[in-house]
């Protein structure tokens, strides 16, 4: 395994983009430093036919324009933070408010559109990428100069690693995923034939703002239940075909990162299991896109195109003091650890 190294193009600031392509001789990756952006993931199916599963942009200046947060690194903040404001420690913050009035994604210029310093890292059985990043005090509202570290590791038995650490200077608030549109079958085809597993049975209602009132809901015999293998195109019925935004619950019972999810293709054979430390994983089946948007080979990507299983902690967490704490302190270390595992399987 080794890493090729290449311009992906030139930013507005006339910074230049790379692109790192690296595998294993079964998976191939492409990523970009801007933004973290997993540029091309290529799985083969069960015919040995490679394709690549993850939805994006054949350019930079797909990504440059692109309004739905392909394939990035998220944050300081991932999901939604209501009024774009949280106090911490008695003082109000005022965040960038993105979408209406609230905070979504980290704002107007989050971890996805930065432009990361690199390197190349390696050890037994694995290869990959260290992206690292200083935000600074007051980076689109948030208190505290904050160092992240987010290392991709590709490993010879074909799990893609994202390992994140932060810390910082002054008490704030943290909340790192990744948000890749998956589509197993690797074509623009919808996800409703996708069987999808939740290690959970319990998730956030959310308003017509997608932010949780702060109750916790069954999933069981609803159209959000999948706590066994479920089709999603049954359940999104079960909902009016409306779509699902909503974070799971995970049930937890280590520190260790455990199952949240399995999704299978029975066309391709595509098996993808989720593992993570995080408490909650946000289920979201692409249901803004309308074909407006062309992705890659020119392709409009229309609803429920693609599903998206972003691990982190619950929305809106520092206006809800009974969520899960994402406050990071000085001389704290915020960590979080996502495994994607893929594999082939005939059948469930």
């Amino acid at each position: 395994m080794g890493i090729i190294k290449k311009q992906f193009g030139t930013l507005p600031d006339g910074r230049t983009a790379d692109l790192l392509k690296f595998d294993n001789g079964t998976i191939e990756i492409g990523l970009t430093n801007y933004g973290g952006i997993i540029t091309q993931l290529i799985i083969p199916d069960k015919s040995g036919m490679k394709e690549d599963i993850i939805l994006g942009f054949d350019e930079l200046k797909g990504y440059i324009n692109d309004t739905s947060f392909h394939a990035a690194l998220i944050g300081r903040y991932g999901n939604r933070i209501r009024n774009a404001a949280f106090t911490l420690d008695g003082k109000e913050y005022k965040l960038s408010a993105n979408e209406g009035n609230n905070h979504l994604h980290g704002g107007n210029n989050g971890f996805n559109r930065v432009l990361w310093d690199y390197k190349e890292i390696s050890g037994t059985g694995w290869t990959g990428i260290e992206l690292s990043y200083l935000s600074k005090d007051g980076e689109e509202g948030y208190p505290g100069n904050v160092t992240i570290i987010v290392e991709y590791r590709l490993t010879n038995d074909n799990e893609l690693i994202l390992d994140y650490t932060a810390t910082t200077d002054r008490s704030t608030i943290i909340n790192l995923t990744h948000h890749g549109y998956f589509n197993l079958n690797g074509t623009v085809k919808n996800i409703h034939n996708h069987l999808l597993k939740l290690h959970s049975n319990r998730f956030l209602p959310a308003d017509d703002e997608s932010i949780p009132s702060g109750s916790v809901e069954s999933a069981e015999g609803t159209g959000m239940d999948f706590t066994d293998f479920a089709r999603i195109g049954d359940n999104l019925q079960k909902l009016d075909d409306e779509g699902i935004d909503n974070t799971y619950l995970i049930d937890r019972k280590t520190n260790q990162p455990e199952l949240a999810a399995e999704v299978y293709d029975p066309d391709s054979g595509r098996f993808m299991e989720v593992m993570t430390t995080e408490p909650g994983v946000q289920l979201y089946t692409a249901n803004h896109f309308d074909g407006s948007v062309r992705g890659k080979n020119g392709n409009p990507y229309q609803k429920h195109d693609a599903f998206c299983l972003e691990t982190q902690h619950y929305p809106n967490s520092p206006n809800q003091p009974d969520f899960p704490s994402t406050i990071l302190r000085p001389g704290d270390v915020y960590k979080q650890k996502t495994i994607f595992r893929f594999s082939i399987k005939d059948s469930l």
